[in-house]
């Protein structure tokens, strides 16, 4: 028997192994590395000198989980069928290799020819830092496969591995550089940029992204819901990044540490979302189960118990957020963030949330198209907000994070209910997809 047919699953109808609470506990720390990170950066450049490392960030995890989350969803949910037939995914491999290449080279080039006009409006003119985010490119786009081979064929225990070190090390190197005095900005970007292939190396090391030989792989096999979910991932992830990059391009005369502030923010009223990614991580072998059993009322049961559980961290979240918000971050990141600001990002991260769920729910439901579309929609509602709702600059920012999250909540929930209504039943491959969709990384 080929490593990627082990499985502590009772059966073949479930591809999909136990053992995805190292998954969650793997989350929850790169979580908490982020918080870290963003303040280690900020003590060793101050709020300014560490602006373009904000945007870097921003705009680098609006783009790569786009790009290369939907080709992970789909590296996992392919491996993970031939698992449960018995059959190497050595071929499935040689298909999503050449389609990560050619996504690669297509962003590679889109980042070399706007470089001049990105590195002058986003990253005060620091070349290094431009030069961290294509590479970025690189180490993430590598990450993502590998998270989807591991996945695919069950060996979370790595999977959290990569998840759980690419934090650490980020942590753990910019504290070094700290300590050690440096204060270039670019020393940092490169730092950041090259964290996750660190795990990747490990996890090749002791031999569990080897896959063994199986039958032939039709494109037909990757590429079924790959441009439905690339779309989707790609206007989630967006949405989801938007506020900083939306302030720094509105706020063009404003101080720098004003989009490092709202970045602050922002992390902090995430604080539910990387609960809820967790969370899902857990969830994901019995659902699975359930779908390879065809129940359909324990799903339902299992979807409104998780939508009432999503509800809840929100409100807890956002309250909790407009009541010690402003004075963590004062605590923090040197605050310069109000309730006001605090209670509407805490707001949008939880409605955001809520719609990540059902948006998961509808792709269960093999509705990949209607998600994009919803996706789509709530990015067209941010960017019509962010330019007409106010003169202040926060205050637009927030308004249309919420606005955005609210219509495709909306979109969201409708189809889902129209396709329960409808007798839609969920199968385990539509089931991988839906629960490995993470635009927030």
């Amino acid at each position: 028997m080929s490593p990627e047919d082990t499985s502590t699953a009772s059966s073949s109808r479930a591809p999909v192994p136990e053992g995805t609470i190292p998954v969650a506990i793997a989350t929850v720390v790169g979580g908490v590395s982020t918080y870290v990170f963003f303040k280690i950066g900020q003590q060793a450049l101050g709020q300014d000198g560490f602006k373009p490392i904000v945007a870097m960030w921003f705009i680098s995890f609006a783009l790569i989980p786009g790009f290369f989350g939907s080709l992970e969803q789909e590296t996992s949910r392919a491996l993970a069928h031939r698992r449960g037939r018995g059959e190497g995914g050595i071929p499935v491999m040689q298909r999503i290799i050449p389609i990560a290449l050619v996504m690669l080279a297509v962003l590679v080039i889109a980042l070399v020819a706007t470089a001049p006009m990105t590195t002058s409006r986003f990253f005060e003119g620091n070349v290094a830092v431009m030069v961290g985010m294509i590479l970025m490119l690189f180490t993430y786009g590598a990450l993502h496969v590998s998270r989807g081979l591991l996945a695919g064929t069950g060996r979370f225990p790595s999977f959290a591995l990569m998840i759980g070190l690419d934090g650490a090390i980020r942590v753990i190197v910019c504290t070094a550089l700290w300590l050690s005095g440096v204060e270039s900005t670019g020393v940092y970007a490169i730092a950041v940029s090259l964290s996750p292939i660190v795990g990747v190396i490990i996890v090749s090391a002791k031999g569990d992204l080897k896959l063994s030989s199986g039958p032939p792989a039709p494109w037909s096999e990757i590429t079924s819901n790959l441009g439905w979910l690339f779309l989707g991932t790609l206007f989630a992830a967006a949405l989801v990044n938007a506020g900083p990059l939306a302030v720094d391009i509105l706020g063009s005369d404003a101080p720098a540490e004003v989009v490092t502030r709202f970045g602050n923010g922002v992390i902090f009223a995430r604080v539910p979302l990387f609960l809820f990614g967790a969370i899902q991580a857990a969830l994901l072998p019995k659902l699975a189960r359930l779908a390879g059993q065809r129940d359909m009322v324990e799903f339902r049961i299992g979807l409104r118990r998780l939508l009432v559980f999503v509800i809840g961290v929100g409100i807890v979240g956002t309250v909790g957020a407009f009541a010690v918000g402003p004075w963590v971050l004062e605590l923090v990141y040197q605050g310069g963030i109000d309730r006001r600001t605090m209670g509407l990002l805490a707001a949008a991260s939880a409605i955001y949330m809520l719609a990540l769920a059902l948006a998961q729910a509808v792709i269960a439901l093999h509705g990949h198209a209607a998600v994009a579309y919803g996706w789509i929609i709530g990015f067209v509602t941010f960017v019509v907000v962010a330019w007409l709702s106010s003169d202040d600059l926060y205050l637009r920012v927030e308004l249309a994070l919420v606005a955005s999250s609210v219509v495709a909540l909306a979109v969201f929930a409708w189809v889902a209910k129209k396709r329960l209504d409808e007798g839609s039943s969920a199968d385990i491959d539509s089931i991988i997809e839906a629960m490995t969709e993470r635009p927030l990384d």
